[in-house]
């Protein structure tokens, strides 16, 4: 029986944690399927981390970042790498994840060899091309270039259906629940833990490109007045590398001393200090679907999210990035007890585990060597619709 190709490419540390899963998966099925990895090391640092993390030894590795390269270098690097690899190799299946700048690329090199590609993470959308920016139009791009779309939830298999996107469709849960097993610890303790000595910690993100300015001033100032009003709160702010997220945020918090300024976070260390959260205040995408997961409230500093599910199930507040607007909903969380509980006690909506199981059964199925197809993931019962507005 001829194996299944099937060559997974992904080049960020976000791609890396949801990917490496499935990849792992891929392995236990070597009896029909042939496992190739290639990364384009878009992070570089950051990559490299999770793949020691997971033991996901690539056989491929494009290492295309260089220092002040354009967007421009960067997609001619990925396209010649890939062109040469897929001559070579010539898969049967090219396995993409999200909407980063190589998973539209390998796609659309894919489509261009006439090599299917598996969407994992289909579906998400904001219908706003320029909210998130770029990867908004990434991920409805490779939506018409994928031959088989892994959504996440019911929410992101409608999105497809409104694009008359109905045939290699396969409802999964989403991979980063999956990563868990791989990453959390039975007891950890860390430095940041010590530092906060008992008391109420916020964990802050932000990197967005279409709030680096003044949105990110305004959710600074926000924070700065709540920490400076209760006195058992401390922030920790893991700063992105973005050299103006991290002039701004020195400028802000530098001299405070409840708010602890940290280098990022490796995916052992974020995923075992989540659950010591009290309060999570982020724009990150993947932030918003791994919180549930901890039962942390969460407040998602952005205009619109392509994750709403986790709003519609009360797990997550959309608060926009307005100083007043954010510093109300966490003083609101700080002290409403009743409102802070029921967001503290929901299930998971974004998944359950086994979506890199399903993602591997439902390859099979595609290519024949299953009759079936998996079991679906079912997200927890819905409170609101796919219209997901600002919380006020």
């Amino acid at each position: 029986m001829k194996k299944i190709k099937v060559m997974t490419i992904f080049g960020t540390r976000p791609e890396a944690v949801k990917l490496c899963p499935v990849i792992l998966e891929l392995e236990k099925n070597q009896d029909y399927i042939d496992s190739k990895v290639c990364v384009t090391a878009q992070h570089r640092d950051m990559l490299d981390q999770v793949l020691e993390v997971f033991r996901v030894n690539p056989d491929y590795d494009l290492d295309v970042m260089k220092e002040r390269q354009t967007l421009n270098e960067i997609t001619m690097s990925v396209v010649r790498g890939l062109t040469e690899i897929f001559e070579n190799e010539k898969p049967d299946l090219v396995l993409v994840h999200g909407d980063t700048i190589t998973t539209f690329l390998a796609s659309y090199t894919a489509f261009l060899h006439q090599i299917k590609v598996g969407h994992v993470e289909a579906g998400l959308r904001t219908f706003n091309k320029q909210s998130p920016y770029p990867e908004e139009v990434n991920r409805q791009l490779v939506g018409v270039l994928a031959d088989l779309h892994f959504v996440p939830t019911e929410w992101a298999l409608e999105n497809l259906g409104k694009e008359n996107r109905t045939e290699g469709i396969y409802l999964t849960g989403n991979t980063v629940a999956c990563a868990y097993q791989y990453t959390l610890k039975e007891k950890y303790n860390h430095p940041v833990l010590e530092w906060a000595d008992g008391r109420k910690i916020i964990f802050l993100t932000a990197h967005r490109r279409e709030s680096l300015g003044r949105q990110h001033s305004q959710v600074f100032r926000a924070i700065k007045r709540i920490v400076d009003e209760f006195e058992d709160l401390v922030v920790i702010f893991p700063v992105h590398p973005n050299p103006v997220i991290k002039e701004l945020a020195f400028e802000f918090f530098n001299e405070h001393l409840r708010i602890k300024l940290v280098e990022p976070f490796d995916v052992i260390q974020w995923h075992n200090l989540l659950p010591h959260a009290h309060l999570i205040v982020t724009d990150s995408g993947g932030v918003q679907e791994e919180a549930p997961s901890f039962k942390v409230p969460t407040l998602v500093i952005r205009e619109n999210t392509e994750r709403p599910e986790g709003v519609m199930t009360g797990n997550l507040r959309l608060v926009g990035t307005e100083e007043d607007n954010v510093y109300a909903n966490i003083y609101d969380l700080l002290t409403n007890q009743e409102a802070y509980k029921k967001m503290s006690k929901l299930a998971n909506p974004y998944g359950d585990g086994k979506a890199s199981e399903r993602i591997v059964q439902s390859i099979l199925h595609f290519f024949g060597y299953r009759v079936d197809k998996p079991n679906i993931f079912k997200s927890p019962k819905m409170i609101g619709d796919a219209k997901v507005t600002l919380l006020v």
